[in-house]
């Protein structure tokens, strides 16, 4: 279905209000001191809501893991639940690493051709002397 958008819905007016008829079922099962702490798998069993729906409201920060701690969206990487950001700690940790070894083998590669540079030169010297 074709729908003007404005910046503020990513759906049409109609799948909005069902998106959203859906959201107060799932925070009124989370605000029950017992399912507080439900897990995702949990969530979609007991109120029937699409996963990637509910992945939707943890990204855009309706339903916070803070408060409810086993809530996540999957890590753009891996798949593993992550609670900020696009990627896990663990993705974001091997990303990190990955990024200090590729610095560190520039900075080497560097440092040869410095090398080699200067090595030339100072060959090119002692031939002149000669």
């Amino acid at each position: 279905e074709f729908f003007n958008y404005t910046g503020f819905n990513d759906v049409c007016y109609k799948c909005a209000k069902e998106e959203e008829e859906l959201y107060q079922i799932v925070y009124r099962f989370l605000r029950k001191r017992e399912n507080r702490a439900a897990t995702v798998d949990r969530i979609v069993e007991a109120t029937g809501v699409d996963r990637e729906l509910l992945f939707k409201w943890v990204r855009k920060g309706r339903l916070h893991p803070a408060v409810f701690p086993n809530l996540g969206y999957p890590c753009d990487n891996c798949g593993r639940l992550t609670k900020k950001g696009r990627l896990c700690e663990r993705c974001t940790e091997e990303l990190k690493s990955d990024l200090r070894a590729f610095e560190a083998a520039k900075e080497f590669r560097e440092n040869i051709k410095k090398h080699e540079r200067n090595t030339y030169l100072a060959d090119r010297e002692k031939i002149n002397k000669d």
